[in-house]
C-alpha cells in the first residue's frame, strides 16, 4: 500500500506540470497588458510600466516565465506575488478556506440527499415514487444554477424570512457562521445531486439483480442486510469514484454560486485574476485545485480496497 501511494504521487508531478503550464500558457495568451490593466483607467509612466515588467519577468520568454514560478512553486513552497507585491498564498489563504467550507457542504449534501434519494428510487423501481424522483432530478439538470440561486434566494432568503420571521438561509455573505453555507452549498451541488441520484439508483439496481444477492436472500438474510451488508456496499464504488472526482469540480466550479452569493471565495478571485491578468494568481489557484483533485483521486483509490476487499494493492 505505501509503495503504490508513493507511486501515484510521483505520478501526480507531470500532471502538475502538464496543469499549471496550459494554464500559464492561456493566461500569457490573453490580449491586453497585465501592467496597464494594473494601473486602472490611468495610461502608466513608460519608464515605470518597463520597470515592473522587467521586475515580474514579463519580458522573458514563457517558458522562462514559467520556470520562475514552478521552481519556486516546487523547491520553496512559494507560490510567488501578484502585481500589487502581495504574496499569492495570503490571497488565497482566507478565500480558499472560504469555498473549502461551500465545497464541502455541497459534498455532504450531495452524498446524503443524492444517496438517500437513488436507494429509495432502486428499491422502488417502476413505481410513482421512482418516476417523482426521476423526474424532479431531471429538471434539477435542466434549470441553470444562475436561474436555481435567485429562485432559492427569493424563496428561502427573503420570502421564508417574512412569513417565518426567522433569517435561517441567509442570502448573502458569510456573516451567520455555517448557516452562511446552506442555500448556496445546495444551488452549488445541484446539479451534482441528481447525477448521483441517478447513478445511485441504476448501480444499486443491477447490484440486486446480481447472483450473490439471490443466494443471500435464498440463506434468509433478512432484506435490510442484504441491502446493506452486500448491495449498497458494492453499488458504493462508482458512487465513491465520482463523490471523489466532485469534489475538485465543486471547488472549481463555485465562480457563479460565488457571485449568486457574494462570498469571496477562490472562485471569485480566480475571476478577477484572469480578467487582471495576474498570471501567478491564476496560476496558483489552478495548482491547488489540481493537487486537491490528485488527493481526492488517491483517497478513492484507496478507499477501493476498504469497500471491496479483493481489491489490493502491491
Amino acid at each position: 500500500m505505501g509503495r503504490y501511494v508513493i507511486r501515484r504521487l510521483i505520478q501526480a508531478i507531470p500532471v502538475l506540470l502538464g496543469a499549471t503550464l496550459l494554464i500559464f500558457c492561456i493566461v500569457f495568451a490573453l490580449p491586453g497588458d497585465p501592467i496597464a490593466a494594473l494601473f486602472g483607467d490611468k495610461r502608466p509612466d513608460a519608464a515605470i510600466a518597463e520597470v515592473l515588467r522587467e521586475q515580474y519577468h514579463l519580458n522573458d520568454p514563457l517558458l522562462l516565465q514559467y520556470w520562475y514560478y514552478i521552481s519556486g512553486v516546487l523547491f520553496r513552497g512559494d507560490f510567488g506575488v501578484n502585481f500589487a507585491d502581495i504574496p499569492v498564498s495570503q490571497i488565497m489563504a482566507g478565500k480558499f478556506q472560504i469555498t473549502l467550507n461551500l465545497a464541502l457542504t455541497a459534498l455532504v449534501m450531495e452524498a446524503v440527499i443524492g444517496v438517500g434519494l437513488g436507494l429509495w428510487a432502486a428499491l422502488r423501481r417502476g413505481k410513482a415514487t421512482d418516476t417523482m424522483i426521476l423526474a424532479s432530478t431531471l429538471l434539477l439538470i435542466s434549470v441553470p444554477t444562475l436561474v436555481t440561486g435567485f429562485v432559492l434566494q427569493l424563496l428561502l432568503g427573503v420570502k421564508l424570512k417574512q412569513w417565518t420571521g426567522a433569517d435561517i438561509f441567509p442570502v448573502a455573505g458569510t456573516f451567520a457562521g455555517w448557516r452562511s453555507y446552506l442555500l448556496p452549498g445546495f444551488v452549488l451541488a445541484g446539479t451534482s445531486i441528481a447525477y448521483l441520484t441517478r447513478l445511485t439508483r441504476t448501480s444499486l439496481a443491477e447490484t440486486l439483480r446480481a447472483d450473490y444477492i439471490r443466494t443471500a436472500t435464498a440463506k434468509g438474510l433478512s432484506r435490510r442486510r442484504v441491502i446493506g451488508r452486500h448491495g449498497l456496499r458494492n453499488a458504493l464504488i462508482p458512487l465513491v469514484t465520482y463523490l471523489g472526482a466532485d469534489l475538485g469540480n465543486l471547488m472549481g466550479g463555485a465562480v457563479i454560486t460565488e457571485t449568486i452569493f457574494n462570498l469571496q471565495g477562490i472562485g471569485n478571485q480566480l475571476f478577477t485574476s484572469v480578467y487582471l491578468r495576474e498570471q501567478p494568481v491564476v496560476v496558483g489557484i489552478v495548482t491547488v485545485l489540481v493537487l486537491v483533485y490528485i488527493l481526492a483521486n488517491l483517497v478513492v483509490d484507496l478507499l477501493y480496497a476498504v469497500l471491496d476487499p479483493r481489491i489490493r494493492y502491491e
